[in-house]
């Protein structure tokens, strides 16, 4: 298709000016009626709207203009090809992939420091540009995808997680031809959640500048939090009006399955929660502002893929016709190519199954533990959450621990040989100091858990993956996190300022891994260990689930990415 095109253009530019002349005569005129008259096709448009460190809905840029017929150059976006919709395998145009996304230009804010979103009249602003762009669109939904934004070159490791784009929205025409009364009826509701989620970007605004909002049960503050008022109201409007439509095709136990009592425990217990809760669920996918991919990673490891065989593709084949099946029996998948869709997956290969079809992996919310920017994980777009070895199903005796002067091991560490970084951090320091205790294998009679709650500071640091649970069992027995991990973007990091109740340290700064803990003064410790108490909530498993519970900030999660995008229909 490209040589084709290159054949055309090639063609063009070597005939004569006065055939240019006649062909572009009418032209002109044929545009200025179409101006006139309007548009006679229907456009579904899906856009993402990003910023500078992870795409949260409060921190758009402001600054910039949105005029009528503008969009984003081609050297700023990158469009995706090979979309895998209905069964067929279609090739897509595509903007130049090679060229970097453009840094921001002044008036990105920083998400650290100030939160807002965008207001109203600018989406009215934006609106009109839709209008505008749609007016010329002609291109089929086969040949458009939702961008993917693309990470920040060369950050510094603590803003590993941000990303940086170009100042306008990235905007994607798709054109549907349908003009029955039931598309018209569910266009105006789908119209209805979008205005809907306007006023919850503008109430999430105003809660930034405004007094703390009452709650019943629990009012986050402190230094834990990028914006705790933010947070708490942005929270609220997720429980007000927040709806997942779960598909139900599909079978157990690669469908509505998943473990509950391994290290990837998480998978099952969100499928299981969410399918059992009659507050976020809705059987109406009208009525819904995100769509549910129930299909268990661990669950096809152990049923689909041959063991040793290192042949990926059943996996990849099951996923490719769930997906089928699912965009062809509805309208949505097709709608946002999967924008407003969302996986689940704590197993290793949760990213390389969402690869499986190319809107999955791009467009998609991709809710993972293993949350690698080196592997494609996009902050502005995918969550991290995290992973807990729940080997009883729950975790009972697993709460709790002694305050922070009842802890005289400076750090610890027990674990085998298991990818690149233990094996440097036991080659200089396992049993070399008595207070870092690093070793394989515990003493017997020794409890890995007792001796987290002796600990200040647990080591946590990446095997093969970059998750790992231990960073939840510190939390859990109130011992301080010590990530050892590259690329790695902590659970809720969009919320949970992890720096205030956590230590990072370089796989290249573990000779010196004393030395820095040292350097903590005892008062600071002690402020990282309380705060570590304080958001253990957010972690917590519980059945049924409660508020401000892990299971309800994964939807948080979710929810601060569907704020990020914006499903339009336009006649």
């Amino acid at each position: 298709m490209r040589n084709s095109n290159k054949k055309w253009c090639a063609c063009w530019y070597s005939s004569s000016s006065t055939t240019l002349l006649l062909f572009m005569v009418p032209l002109v005129v044929i545009s200025g009626l179409v101006c006139v008259l309007g548009p006679n096709t229907t456009s579904n448009w899906g856009f993402m709207s990003n910023n500078k460190y992870g795409g949260l809905p409060w921190l758009l840029n402001l600054n910039s203009t949105a005029t009528g017929g503008s969009s984003s150059s081609s050297s700023d976006i990158s469009i995706s090809n090979n979309l895998i919709l209905n069964n067929n395998s279609r090739s897509s145009s595509s903007i130049d992939d090679n060229n970097p996304v453009s840094p921001p230009s002044e008036g990105v804010l920083d998400l650290r420091s100030t939160m807002v979103v965008v207001d109203a009249d600018r989406e009215e602003a934006i609106s009109d540009e839709y209008s505008v762009l749609n007016r010329s669109s002609s291109s089929s939904l086969a040949t458009q995808a939702v961008p993917e934004v693309q990470l920040l070159n060369g950050s510094k490791q603590e803003d590993s997680f941000n990303v940086s784009i170009n100042d306008s929205l990235i905007v994607v025409p798709i054109v549907n031809e349908s003009h029955s009364p039931s598309t018209n009826a569910r266009r105006q509701r789908l119209e209805l959640i979008e205005s809907h989620l306007i006023k919850a970007r503008a109430a999430i605004k105003e809660a930034k500048f405004g007094n703390q909002t009452g709650d019943p049960d629990f009012i986050p503050v402190g230094p834990m939090y990028w914006n705790s008022k933010a947070f708490h109201r942005s929270y609220l409007e997720m429980e007000r009006q927040f709806k997942i439509f779960v598909y139900e095709e599909g079978e157990p136990p690669i469908f509505h399955n998943g473990p509950c009592k391994s290290i990837y425990s998480m998978e099952g217990n969100f499928i299981h929660e969410i399918e059992m809760n009659s507050h976020f669920r809705t059987r109406d996918p009208d009525k819904a502002h995100v769509f549910f991919l129930p299909f268990s990673v661990t669950m096809m490891v152990r049923y689909v893929y041959v063991r040793d065989s290192h042949d990926f593709r059943p996996i990849r084949q099951t996923v490719i016709d769930y997906i089928n099946v699912v965009s062809g029996k509805y309208p949505f998948w097709n709608r946002s190519l999967g924008a407003d869709h969302f996986m689940l997956a704590c197993h290793d290969w949760g990213p390389e199954t969402s690869s499986s079809v190319l809107n999955l992996k791009k467009n998609s919310i991709r809710v993972l533990c293993n949350a690698n920017t080196s592997e494609g994980f996009n902050p502005s777009k995918d969550v991290s959450f995290p992973e807990i070895n729940l080997l009883t199903g729950g975790t009972n005796g697993l709460l709790g621990g002694p305050s922070a002067s009842h802890r005289p091991v400076l750090a610890f560490f027990a674990g085998g040989l298991h990818g690149p970084i233990r094996p440097i951090l036991l080659e200089h320091w396992e049993n070399k100091d008595e207070d870092i205790k690093v070793q394989q294998y515990l003493p017997k009679g020794v409890s890995y858990y007792d001796m987290m709650r002796k600990s200040k500071y647990c080591i946590c640091p990446s095997g093969y993956e970059v998750a790992s649970p231990r960073v939840v069992e510190a939390i859990y027995t109130g011992c301080v996190p010590v990530l050892i991990s590259d690329h790695y973007v902590p659970p809720f990091s969009d919320v949970l300022k992890w720096k205030s109740f956590s230590v990072e340290v370089a796989v290249k700064d573990i000779p010196n891994l004393k030395r820095i803990l040292m350097d903590i003064s005892p008062r600071q410790y002690i402020r990282m260990q309380r705060r570590v108490i304080q958001v253990r909530k957010h972690f917590v498993v519980n059945s049924p689930p409660q508020r401000f519970d892990v299971f309800h900030m994964i939807l948080h999660s979710i929810w601060l990415r569907r704020l990020n995008v914006r499903v339009h229909d336009d006649q």
